[in-house]
C-alpha cells in the first residue's frame, strides 16, 4: 500500500475508534488486499491511536480456537494490538457507551519476562516457555465497530486490530510452571449466569503454541515481542455481546479470575 492509501485508511479506522462513524468496506484504493498490507496498516493505526489509547503494551491473538474460527469463519490466527490506556487490572469498570457494541471473551494471558528479538527467530515452544514471566486469567474486550463485520474480508478486520478494544487482567501467577495449561478449564459468566466454557487445549493444542505463532509472526513483521508485553492467547468461549450494566466474570483453573462491569 502507498503511504497515501495507508493514511486514508487509518483515518477511517480512527473514526471508528472515536465513535465518529461505523466502519464499512474501505474504498478499494485504500483497502488492504493481503495480510502483509493488513499488518502494515495496523502498525500505522497503532501509531495514530497512541495519543489517546496509549502505547502498544502487548498483543491479542484471535481465531486460535475452533469455537472462534467457526464463529468468525476464519481458519487461521489473527493478531492485533493492546494499548496501555485500554488494559486494566481486575476488577475493572468500563463504559458501555465508549464502545459501539462491546463483547467479551475468556482467555489465558501471559506476560513476557524477556524480549523475543527477530535475530533469535524462528522460535519454538521451548524458547517461548523461557520468556514467560507470568500467566493470568483475562477478559478480552472486543468491539463490533462495523456496519456488518461478516461482509468484510479478513485483511480489513486485521488492519483494525481484529476487533480489539481492551483487556482486563486477573492477578499475575508467576508460579505457573506447575499448572497444566492445556488441561486448565476456562469459564465465563455474565450477571452470574454461565455462558460458555473451554480448556487451554482448545488454543492450538496449548496456549504457548499460539504464543509461539505470534512470536514468529511479530519477528517476521519487524515488530518483535518485548519484555513486559501482555499477550492474550485466544478465547476458549465464543464472543458474547454485553448490555449496559452487565458484569462479566471469567475463571481459569489454577490462574484465578478476572471481572469487569460495563457501566451504564
Amino acid at each position: 500500500m502507498t503511504p497515501d492509501a495507508i493514511e486514508r485508511a487509518v483515518a477511517l479506522y480512527a473514526g471508528g475508534r472515536y465513535r465518529e462513524q461505523r466502519i464499512d468496506a474501505l474504498p478499494r484504493d485504500c483497502r488492504p488486499a493481503t495480510l502483509e498490507d493488513a499488518y502494515a496498516l495496523q502498525a500505522a493505526l497503532n501509531v495514530r491511536l497512541a495519543a489517546t489509547h496509549g502505547a502498544v503494551c502487548g498483543r491479542k491473538i484471535g481465531c486460535t480456537t475452533p469455537v472462534m474460527q467457526h464463529y468468525l469463519e476464519i481458519a487461521h490466527p489473527c493478531a492485533g494490538a493492546l494499548y496501555e490506556n485500554r488494559t486494566f487490572e481486575a476488577p475493572a469498570t468500563v463504559g458501555h457507551a465508549d464502545h459501539w457494541r462491546p463483547g467479551v471473551e475468556c482467555e489465558i494471558a501471559v506476560r513476557l519476562g524477556r524480549s523475543l528479538p527477530a535475530a533469535d527467530a524462528p522460535f519454538d515452544r521451548e524458547a517461548i516457555v523461557g520468556a514467560v514471566a507470568a500467566c493470568m486469567a483475562a477478559i478480552e474486550i472486543v468491539d463490533d465497530r462495523y456496519e456488518d463485520f461478516r461482509a468484510l474480508d479478513t485483511p480489513t478486520l486485521i488492519a483494525d486490530d481484529f476487533f480489539s478494544a481492551g483487556a482486563v487482567l486477573g492477578p499475575a501467577v508467576t508460579a505457573w510452571q506447575g499448572i497444566d495449561l492445556a488441561a486448565a478449564g476456562g469459564t465465563m459468566a455474565i450477571n452470574g449466569a454461565a455462558v460458555g466454557a473451554g480448556t487451554g487445549a482448545d488454543v492450538m493444542g496449548h496456549p504457548f503454541e499460539a504464543l509461539t505463532w505470534l512470536a514468529n509472526h511479530a519477528a517476521a513483521s519487524g515488530r518483535p515481542l518485548q519484555a513486559g508485553d501482555v499477550v492474550l492467547t485466544g478465547s476458549v468461549v465464543e464472543t458474547k455481546w454485553v448490555e449496559p450494566g452487565d458484569t462479566v466474570l471469567v475463571a481459569i483453573e489454577g490462574l484465578g479470575e478476572a471481572g469487569v462491569t460495563f457501566a451504564r
